[in-house]
């Protein structure tokens, strides 16, 4: 397990809970910044923390949130699963508040909860294989949903402390 996961992961959730009005100020802050020293930053840490993680330590992401799924990403899953588009959303999905199709049930239904690992990797959703978007082309962009994120992948949180405590921005 990373250091920084064993460090944290005991009692992630109140750690990020106790954050969240700091991260917030934070946050606000970053929303000021040239969108491309923002990148450059993000991109960077996003280097040095995943190049620590071994996210099978966790899987908290498959556990506690679910991807948005997109019509793209229904018909390729679907095909690999070998049903029917129609089928594969009555069995696995649901319409949220937004009209965004999300899973049904959380854990995953994908996720082998012995191993942590994704039952289907090679074809996973978009949203999941992109996340926690920390290396997103236009971060700027996706603030909100990163400040989010803090609250859900001990990973996100370890970004945004090291870059508050290194007090770069």
């Amino acid at each position: 397990m990373a250091n920084y996961l064993e460090r944290i992961w005991p009692d992630f959730k109140e750690r990020a809970r106790s954050k969240r009005k700091e991260n917030k100020k934070f946050f606000a802050r970053l929303h000021g910044q040239d969108p491309k020293r923002l990148n450059e930053q993000f991109h960077a840490m996003h280097e040095e923390v995943f190049a620590e993680t071994d996210c099978l330590t966790c899987a908290r992401c498959c556990r506690a949130t679910g991807p948005l799924l997109t019509n793209q990403d229904i018909g390729r899953i679907s095909k690999k699963q070998g049903m029917k588009p129609a089928d594969f959303e009555k069995q696995y999905l649901r319409v949220d508040e937004d009209g965004d199709w999300v899973m049904k049930s959380l854990p995953c239904p994908f996720l082998e909860l012995d191993t942590n690992k994704c039952t289907i990797y090679d074809y996973a959703p978009k949203a999941c294989r992109q996340y926690p978007h920390t290396d997103h082309p236009n971060m700027k962009s996706i603030l909100g949903l990163t400040e989010t994120n803090v609250r859900h992948c001990p990973s996100v949180f370890e970004m945004v402390e090291r870059m508050k405590q290194r007090a770069q921005f």
